[in-house]
């Protein structure tokens, strides 16, 4: 113990400057105490401590080390009266900085503490410290006036009473517990009563019959001494005078009246009607009330009495914060000219109502905040307080609903801000955050402060195309250098993080590298080609575009680009067969009927859509003459519009011209030489007119075994091409990044209207770099002139079953999907 007093002395030496009395050791041993709960740390101080005495070593009692102190920013606040504290960063002891009176900081509460904040940065922590401010005897006991002065007629009895004011202390406690000691006499003694209230009342008793005659007034000394240690005392002169008249004083129903009354009690209020009685006839009778010569002004301020009817009204503001409770002597007096006088108390409780709204301060606040911050992370310190007492000074805090915040509680009234959800500056930048402060009143009254919490970016996000997938076309033969189309991708972050840099994925296109075909702009995403593309060589061209930010790391997405080169008419049909290589001669019998089909002019386009889309024109004859022939306008057959007879020349020369739909129309011309002779028309013309027509000169069981070999050889190649194309695209997984994925199918021409026409159909899947397999498509309207007839629908019908579905009807109109397996099957399902 010896050791511990030494060690006390030499801290409170070094912490003040200067030597310590050892008076102070029993203090300082208490000075450093745990609290129970939430971890607290508490000390205790007496009060009227001088600068430099010792608190307590409150680095080491909160486990910081001496050395950390002055790089973590050691510090400490307090938001009432901070300057009455302070502590040493160089060795962590806590001292008193300035003089401490309990009186002035909290009156005569019984409960006094500083409450402090230990605040130390990097990382943030804080700490709550209650410095309780004990009690000393620094106060005597106080009368409000030096001089009392009572008034008793010399015909009161003995055992009459009459109220004195006591002393009041500004200490508590036992500091605060009086007694009181009358001077010796004869006439009074003195009887001191605890109320309800825990206040003494004090009454003189007369012991002996008055004599006004012989002794007029009488000077007695009340002491009032407290219970500290050592003993204060204070003293006030009692002057009574002896009145010579009544024989009854008035009395009241009861000595003290108590009455509570809220705060906020509008003036004219009634607090209470007195009613005494005087047992007196007449002048006697009459009874004035008035305020006690021991009513302080600070009371007659707040409340007025009526003298006749004994009412006592608010006259003035009350406010329980100020005063909470207000003793009104009264005495009741007759009118007579020597008046007695009957006395009572009235105690007016004041209730406390909510008209305090909740006080609050946000400080410390940590902003920005790293979007990727974990959950618990602390964003600001808030701490409220209320005047009210009860439920209305209790004080709750919230936040609004929907934001990834929370408050916790650290000590009574003190709360941290934390993270308690993930953030995302995508998807909000910051947050107004509103801290509304709601005390438990009836109504309650709230008070609220906002604080704006800033989200700092970090590269969580890559950048993002406006389409995953683009497609675009350009026209074939286009200038070096010409613009395609300009791709787009946003960074949902925010400065270096979103900005956005293009590049092409690198790949070959068969021999080629892509680079060499289409480059893209870094800044800008323009997607360029390099160089001119042919549609025949090269349909469709697939690659991807990389978007790359500037983040650290940095993140990136790709986009896919489907371009379609677009054909242009700059390919003239080509006629198959012996008529593409001069005249084609051909015999036809005179007898041959109108109708009947002669050939069929055959020719191929090798552009696309519209470009590819032939049509048949026959040039008109020599002046004057009217050729009995004409030839279909999609389908090239060449057959008789009339019957023949010998007006016709025995050799015919057609020209049949051949026009595709381009832009300006490609040509081509077959030149066919037809020789009338007499007799029925050879076998193997009325064959092939059967074929076209199945008319009556052909027997059914020649027609249908006919049909059912084209139909058997069709769809044998039919089955042979997919199963093909099935493996094909099973291994195009496996092959190197010149492969293309299989895509959807897309139609690029349009059908004949009322016809049969053929075109192209473009399916993306297939390597570009080979140039695209094409497959053919024929149309049919049944609606439309120059249709095929009823046995020909027949004949799709049977090819759609036995064709495994690729041939389909749709509104109308029969359709025939097949891949290009070859120049014989094309012209195989044109003979059909």
């Amino acid at each position: 113990m010896a050791y511990w007093y030494r060690a006390l002395e030499m801290e409170f030496s070094w912490a003040s400057g200067q030597e310590s009395p050892r008076l102070l050791l029993p203090w300082l041993l208490l000075s450093a105490l745990w609290a129970a709960g939430r971890g607290q740390l508490r000390y205790a101080v007496p009060e009227e401590a001088q600068h430099g005495t010792f608190v307590g070593r409150l680095a080491q009692d909160l486990g910081l080390e001496l050395a950390e102190l002055v790089p973590r920013l050691f510090r400490v606040a307090s938001k009432e009266r901070g300057e009455l504290l302070e502590v040493n960063v160089q060795n962590g002891i806590l001292f008193v900085n300035a003089r401490v009176d309990r009186e002035e900081l909290c009156g005569r509460s019984a409960e006094c503490s500083l409450h402090l904040e230990v605040i130390v940065d990097r990382p943030l922590r804080v700490f709550h410290v209650e410095v309780e401010v004990e009690d000393i005897n620094d106060n005597p006991p106080v009368f409000s006036r030096p001089e009392q002065t009572l008034f008793i007629l010399e015909s009161r009895v003995p055992e009459s009473r009459f109220p004195v004011e006591g002393a009041s202390d500004l200490d508590v406690g036992a500091n605060a517990d009086l007694r009181y000691k009358l001077s010796p006499t004869e006439y009074f003694d003195l009887d001191v009563k605890r109320n309800d209230e825990e206040t003494n009342l004090l009454e003189l008793v007369l012991k002996k019959s008055l004599d006004r005659e012989e002794i007029q007034e009488h000077r007695l000394l009340l002491v009032a001494i407290d219970g500290g240690k050592p003993e204060l005392t204070g003293t006030v002169q009692l002057l009574i005078n002896v009145l010579d008249a009544n024989d009854n004083a008035p009395l009241f129903e009861k000595p003290t009246y108590n009455v509570r009354l809220l705060e906020n009690t509008p003036r004219e209020t009634l607090v209470i009607k007195l009613n005494a009685s005087d047992a007196d006839e007449g002048i006697n009778k009459e009874i004035v009330y008035s305020f006690s010569n021991l009513v302080l002004d600070e009371v007659k301020s707040k409340f007025i009495i009526n003298s006749t009817s004994g009412e006592i009204k608010v006259k003035g503001e009350l406010d329980y914060e100020d005063r909470k409770l207000y003793e009104i002597y009264i005495d009741a007096a007759d009118r007579s000219p020597f008046p007695l006088t009957g006395h009572c108390k009235v105690i007016v409780k004041l209730v406390d109502v909510n008209d305090n709204a909740p006080a609050m301060a946000i400080t410390s606040l940590f902003s920005p905040v790293q979007e990727d911050a974990p959950v618990g992370t602390v964003i600001a310190l808030v701490s409220v307080s209320d005047r009210d007492a009860g439920a209305n000074g209790q004080v709750s805090c919230s936040l609004p609903p929907h934001l990834p915040f929370k408050l916790a509680s650290t000590f009574r009234n003190y709360y941290s801000l934390v993270l308690d959800s993930a953030l995302d500056r995508e998807a909000t930048a910051g947050y107004q955050v509103v801290v509304t402060a709601r005390d438990g009143g009836s109504p309650p009254r709230w008070a609220t402060a906002s604080v704006w919490v800033e989200v700092a970016d970090v590269n969580d996000n890559a950048p993002v195309f406006a389409q995953a997938e683009y497609t675009v076309s350009v026209r074939e033969n286009n200038a070096p250098g010409a613009h395609i189309c300009t791709v787009s991708a946003r960074d949902a972050d925010a400065q270096e993080n979103a900005r956005v840099s293009y590049a092409l994925v690198e790949r070959r296109v068969g021999e080629r590298a892509l680079s060499s075909l289409v480059s893209v702009h870094a800044q800008s995403g323009r997607v360029h080609a390099l160089q001119p593309l042919d549609h025949e060589e090269l349909a469709l061209l697939q690659f991807q575009v990389s978007a790359r930010d500037a983040g650290a790391p940095a993140r990136g997405s790709n986009a896919s680009l489907q371009l379609f080169v677009l054909d242009e008419n700059d390919n003239a049909p080509a006629l198959l067969g012996p008529a593409g290589g001069g005249a084609r001669s051909h015999a036809l019998a005179r007898s041959a009927g109108a109708g009947h089909v002669l050939t069929k002019v055959r020719a191929l386009d090798a552009d696309s859509g519209y470009n590819a889309w032939l049509a048949y024109e026959l040039q008109p004859a020599a002046a004057g003459a009217r050729s009995p022939f004409r030839v279909g306008l999609y389908t090239g057959e060449i057959s008789t519009t009339r019957a023949l007879d010998e007006a016709d020349a025995p050799r015919q020369r057609l020209v049949v011209l051949v026009r595709d739909h381009g832009e300006p129309a490609l040509t081509a011309t077959a030149t066919l030489l037809v020789s009338l002779v007499d007799g029925a028309p050879s076998p193997k013309l009325s064959a092939r007119a059967s074929a076209g027509r199945v008319g009556a000169e052909a027997s059914p069981l020649d027609v249908n075994a006919s049909l059912m070999v084209a139909i058997c050889a069709v769809s044998g190649l039919l089955v042979l091409t997919l199963l093909l194309w099935g493996a094909l695209r099973c291994c195009g997984a496996a092959r190197s990044e010149g492969a293309c994925a299989p895509g959807k199918p897309v139609l690029v021409c349009s059908s004949a209207v009322g016809s049969w026409s053929s075109c192209r159909q473009r399916r993306p899947g297939l390597c570009s770099a080979d140039g695209p397999p094409k497959a053919d498509l024929m149309a049919f309207s049944p609606s439309l002139p120059q249709g095929p007839t009823a046995a020909d629908n027949a004949k799709m019908e049977e090819l759609k079953k036995l064709s495994l579905g690729n041939v389909t009807l749709e509104k109308g109109e029969v359709h025939i999907n097949k891949f290009d397996i070859g120049e014989k099957l094309k012209i195989a399902l044109k003979e059909l």
